[in-house]
């Protein structure tokens, strides 16, 4: 499955860089080393059994057999890839993953017409290769291992270009059902909603598709299990489309100057009891803890997580400088950006806190649960309820 419909993923791991193509950096998850290596021990075995190589010889096809699906995913993900790029859309990276693979953009297309025509570049491009594979099938002769290999990536590129078409988020299909919606609704973030619930339909579908095959023994437990697993990624992938539409409806109520929380300067070497004292006698609480040098300039921010982690017994003999970090190595984000921009940036740098400035001036901090419990209100309703 690919899923390149999604360019925020802050719950996925980039995965380990293993070279460029045409200056877009490729990503391998670890993901994929598990489906590399059942796809090896099924397809090794199939060799096995039906063409009657010795083991190693069939498993060394299984390995090779791999090496093609990965090729054809980046093609597919390169796809994508390319297209965005010829329409000024910047690329991060391609990953390749456990269930396919997906592109990472640095912004949404600008036109519903640009969203389509990026989102079907994939399947198109698998298309190709199914004609490909299956005209080399044709060539090659029969029971062979070129002509085995040749059938088998013909049949996976036509399924992977027909399964990403179906109408629903997160597949390409579903970007492009978006773009029409949001051409007909002049709205990108009801669309994404409409075409999320549509993908957790398909999901729906296909998994009920699924269990009659396996009840009517007209699919192994492997395939089972790999089909549910796939379902179950798009059921998740349509709720985090939802999850992304609402944040992004939210997006105007971003202000970082109402946002930031004011700074509450204290001397360098001052114990951190002390610290928390005055601020609570100042009424100052809730704002963020700096230490200043000698001359009142605020050198450094105390990380709220790690004066919490020391004892209160020990508060009074902890200077606020243990638990500080300098304030050059704090992320700025300067007053002015737009709530997306405020996103990307953090999307981009991520952090617990941001210094907010305006010029040179420091005008306090943007604390990331924040901004999170502004784009997210019923997520973080939900974490604070009492159990």
């Amino acid at each position: 499955m690919d899923d390149s419909a999604q360019q925020t993923r802050p719950a996925r791991s980039p995965g380990r860089a293993v070279g460029r193509v045409l200056g877009i950096p490729v990503r391998l998850n670890p993901s994929m080393l598990l489906l590399a290596l059942l796809v090896t021990v099924v397809y090794g075995g199939y060799v096995e059994a039906e063409l009657g190589l010795a083991g190693p010889f069939a498993y060394a096809v299984g390995l090779g057999f791999v090496a093609c699906l990965l090729g054809s995913v980046l093609l597919h993900e390169l796809g994508h890839a390319l297209t965005a790029r010829r329409y000024g859309i910047g690329v991060r990276g391609i990953t390749l993953e456990l269930l396919g693979g997906y592109t990472e953009m640095d912004r949404d297309a600008p036109t519903p017409r640009v969203d389509a025509l990026v989102s079907l570049a994939g399947p198109a491009v698998s298309l190709v290769l199914g004609a490909l594979g299956s005209a080399a099938a044709y060539a090659l002769p029969d029971r062979t291992v070129a002509g085995q290999i040749a059938f088998q990536l013909a049949v996976s590129n036509v399924l992977v270009a027909v399964f990403n078409v179906l109408p629903g988020l997160p597949l390409d299909g579903g970007r492009a059902l978006r773009a029409g919606l949001w051409a007909l609704l002049k709205d990108r973030n009801r669309a994404t909603e409409a075409a999320a619930w549509a993908g957790r339909g398909i999901a729906v579908l296909t998994a009920l598709a699924v269990l009659t095959l396996y009840r009517l023994n007209l699919l192994t437990v492997f395939g089972l299990v790999f089909i549910l697993l796939v379902v179950f990624t798009l059921w998740q992938g349509a709720g985090q489309s939802m999850r992304l539409a609402r944040m992004t409806r939210r997006f105007p109520l971003v202000d970082l100057g109402r946002l930031a929380r004011p700074l509450f300067a204290v001397p360098s070497g001052m114990p951190l009891a002390e610290a928390h004292r005055r601020a609570g006698a100042a009424g100052r609480a809730a704002d963020v803890l700096a230490v200043a040098d000698a001359g009142g300039r605020v050198v450094a921010l105390v990380d709220a997580a790690a004066a919490a982690a020391v004892p209160a017994a020990r508060r009074p003999w902890v200077s606020v400088d243990t638990v500080a970090r300098d304030l050059q190595r704090v992320p700025t984000l300067p007053l002015g950006l737009t709530g997306e921009q405020v996103v990307r940036a953090v999307q981009a740098h991520p952090g617990a806190q941001y210094v907010v400035t305006s010029g040179e001036d420091v005008v306090g901090v943007l604390r990331v649960a924040d901004l999170a419990e502004l784009l997210e209100p019923r997520r973080a309703a939900r974490r604070t309820a009492p159990n």
